[in-house]
């Protein structure tokens, strides 16, 4: 069972503080962090990848009791992070364009070739390997970038908001395949698209302001809803209003 502890987090731009006192404690499974823009989602998880640091002396981040600042190289080597942008490389194909982030992330190169075919079937682009990613669909270029945080078989898989701009069934074809890759790992999933983590989420995380105003099962979240109210849609009109 991995484990990914949050202490007091908190994080600045300037005079404008994007994270407050965030503590929460992640096990196996699928979380949603669940707001409008400006909630707190992508500071939080740019705040556990490292691409941003917390206000200083403040807050912290373990990864099964171990803090990841001191375990450094040996925490990214179990992180998978698929930031909501994120420029891909038009003519290249999307096997080389993995085997560039498998070289990227230091993996051997000749395992590398089995597993990247092995990721491109889990994500339904197997026969579509040897295409140019300029042709790709929005939907099949959000798989090459799933694929592409696969890499390395990570036990903390992170996704800021993986749907956005993808039709309702493109939407259900990554639910689906994140739903799968949960079994042994932690998936942390950005959104604002209730549907996407509504039958999937082991827990949902509502965050306004930089703060958690509420988490919980689904189940947990909708009984707090008028009996006739009781989806989260209505919990999310209830908490956010028209944000």
């Amino acid at each position: 069972m991995n484990k990914l502890e949050i202490t007091q987090l908190n994080k600045h731009y300037g005079k404008k503080q994007a994270l407050k006192n965030f503590t929460f404690t992640f096990t196996d499974g699928i979380y949603g962090l669940l707001g409008p823009n400006g909630a707190g989602k992508s500071t939080l998880m740019n705040l556990i990848t490292g691409n941003l640091h917390p206000d200083k002396d403040n807050g912290k981040i373990f990864w099964n009791g171990e803090e990841t600042m001191v375990l450094g190289e040996n925490f990214r080597r179990q992180l998978g992070f698929m930031p909501q942008q994120q420029n891909l490389y038009d003519s290249m194909t999307a096997f080389d364009f993995l085997g560039y982030v498998a070289a990227l992330k230091g993996l051997d190169r000749k395992k590398s070739v089995g597993y990247i075919h092995e990721i491109l079937k889990r994500v339904e682009l197997e026969d579509s390997a040897d295409k140019k990613i300029g042709g790709f669909s929005g939907g099949m270029k959000q798989r090459v970038l799933i694929a592409s945080a696969l890499l390395g078989e990570p036990k903390l898989l992170i996704m800021d908001e993986p749907t956005a701009g993808l039709d309702p069934k493109q939407r259900v074809i990554i639910k689906r395949l994140v739903s799968e890759m949960s079994k042994e790992m932690i998936v942390i999933i950005s959104t604002h698209i209730i549907s996407d983590i509504e039958n999937i989420a082991k827990e949902i995380i509502l965050m306004k302001d930089g703060e958690i105003i509420g988490n919980g099962t689904v189940q947990e979240l909708v009984d707090e809803l008028p009996i006739d109210e009781k989806n989260l849609e209505n919990l999310y009109m209830h908490y956010y209003g028209g944000e």
